[in-house]
């Protein structure tokens, strides 16, 4: 189990699409992970005040075909507050050029939908920056 595991989920400006985040909110409880939801219409100074108040080990960022800018806005942000550390997870409907610039502007990894619960899973506990619980530095 992850329980000193937490990471953050939300949606980020005017994206007012929750079902993604929701979900995936649940699957990563299920699996034992903390999560802070903090919903909808959030500013990247928001989200990032939230994971320095919580200590956060990533954020999660749900988003349907928008807010792209304000998504590389806070990775600009994290990296400010000293956080570069906590990377930041792009889910959703993200067109593949859109996917490849994200991740070319600091965003630690972009799951498409139809991923499955185990790789959403897999993918925060491997980025996240304390290694999953039963794993040592380097193992897997």
């Amino acid at each position: 189990m992850d329980s000193e595991m937490k990471v953050i989920v939300s949606m980020i400006g005017l994206d007012g699409h929750t079902t993604g985040g929701e979900v995936v909110s649940m699957i990563l409880r299920d699996a034992g992970i903390e999560v802070v939801y903090l919903g909808v219409n959030q500013t990247p100074e928001m989200i990032v005040r939230a994971a320095l108040q919580e200590d956060v080990d990533a954020i999660g960022i749900s988003s349907h075909a928008s807010n792209y800018t304000l998504i590389e806005e806070l990775v600009e942000r994290l990296r400010d507050n000293g956080m570069d550390d906590v990377p930041v997870i792009c889910g959703g409907n993200v067109p593949h050029h859109t996917g490849a610039r994200l991740l070319s502007r600091g965003v630690a990894a972009v799951v498409l939908p139809g991923s499955s619960s185990e790789e959403i899973v897999a993918t925060v506990r491997r980025l996240a920056r304390k290694p999953a619980a039963g794993l040592q530095a380097g193992g897997a």
